[in-house]
């Protein structure tokens, strides 16, 4: 989106600076980085970001509605609600299509939102490590709202573990060390020192749970969680995960963020948003006639992730489901060739990620991820074979 930085940075790309580049990020954490990383960043003009912050502000609007809470209720499974959820979630990540504006520009539009953990250790150490060995302009960051590297972890610090001694804070997800993110769980503990647990991990005694602390080989009371554990997956995987404790049960712990918030800002708020940058969306039990136009409608479950079931090309039939209030059709977008690349172009995703502190009126934008493709959706499924695709970062102008 930047032509000028578009050029320098392909006509000075070799894929010996590619291969060194990979070798040195992979160096810190030998072999935990599993999903491709693309060539190139995404350059972001101010024109484009203040689209961006536009658009994210709107959303955040909503969500500080006074009845944002009641719209949602009916977001949360019954078996998977859990008690003493806090006022907001810790953190809120928006993902946006750069598409075209129809007037030469570019323009985001909306394809999801979570009120959920993302990189925010990885996009920290990821870019740094590009700049080692890419020529990017010292005006473009992938921090955002004035953030620099200490002001961020010291605020990332201060949403996850508060004034917590840092060894009653965990990091919980399900088999940490086989996920496709575990990068981010080992940056994550380079920058904050807070230990990767696995549920299964877990020690219960009453209300208070525990775990043996890496370090001092004792048992530590645990009393703020960083949450990354999904419940969808903890559903599939909880038949081979052996004896764990159920997280859904009254504990003397602080969910960050609390899992409620998870299916709260999803996909379900998506029909709530009435914005340019956020195409229509609606909940499947309340059309009373299908889109004549269907072909220019995504089919999305709510209760899925990582695009999960997504029916991209949505014939009548589909729309017979036995559930129709646990689905969503959302009007497609197109997203532009926006990255010239050596073959053909790529699209991109931006995820722009919030951090929202405890006692604070509002979050702050803090720091992004981007995304590049070649095929008909974002994602490994659709990449295979590809290259200048996978995960990427955003360099913002400043």
């Amino acid at each position: 989106m930047v032509p000028s930085l578009r050029k320098a940075f392909n006509e000075t790309f070799t894929k010996e600076r590619y291969t060194a580049f990979l070798a040195d990020l992979d160096s810190k954490h030998p072999g935990a980085i599993d999903f491709r990383l693309a060539e190139t960043p995404v350059f972001v003009p101010k024109t484009f970001s203040t689209k961006l912050t536009d658009i994210c502000e709107h959303l955040v609007d909503l969500i500080l509605e006074p009845g944002f809470k009641s719209w949602t209720e009916r977001s949360i499974p019954e078996g998977d609600r859990m008690p003493n959820e806090n006022d907001h979630p810790h953190f809120l990540a928006f993902d946006f299509a750069v598409c075209e504006d129809g007037q030469g520009g570019y323009e985001p539009q909306l394809i999801e939102m979570q009120g959920f953990a993302s990189l925010y250790g990885f996009q920290v150490y990821y870019p740094e490590t590009l700049r080692r060995h890419f020529d990017i302009p010292g005006n473009y960051s992938q921090f955002l709202n004035g953030f620099e590297k200490d002001s961020y972890l010291s605020l990332l610090r201060e949403v996850i573990i508060g004034d917590c001694p840092i060894e009653e804070v965990i990091l919980l997800d399900i088999r940490p060390h086989e996920q496709k993110t575990r990068i981010d769980f080992y940056c994550t503990q380079d920058y904050l020192g807070i230990q990767p647990v696995c549920l299964s991990e877990l020690i219960q005694e009453g209300r208070q749970l525990y775990y043996i602390n890496a370090m001092t080989g004792k048992k530590t009371r645990i009393s703020r969680i960083y949450n990354r554990v999904i419940f969808d997956e903890l559903h599939g995987a909880a038949a081979t995960l052996g004896p764990h404790v159920d997280i859904r049960q009254d504990l003397d712990v602080k969910w960050i963020a609390h899992p409620n918030w998870f299916y709260r800002v999803s996909k379900f708020a998506l029909p709530f948003i009435h914005h340019p940058y956020a195409p229509p969306a609606f909940f499947l039990n309340e059309l009373k006639q299908p889109p004549a136009d269907l072909e220019n409608y995504v089919l999305k479950p709510l209760y899925s992730f990582a695009g999960q079931g997504v029916v991209i090309d949505p014939q009548l039939s589909d729309l017979d489901v036995p559930d129709p209030e646990n689905w969503i059709l959302q009007r497609k977008v197109k997203y532009a060739d926006v990255i010239l690349t050596p073959d053909v172009p790529a699209k991109a995703e931006i995820r722009m990620l919030y951090l929202w502190k405890d006692g604070a009126a509002r979050p702050v934008q803090a720091i992004n991820l981007a995304r590049l493709s070649k095929g008909k959706m974002i994602g490994v499924s659709f990449n295979k074979d590809k290259e200048w695709v996978g995960g990427s970062v955003g360099f913002f102008e400043r």
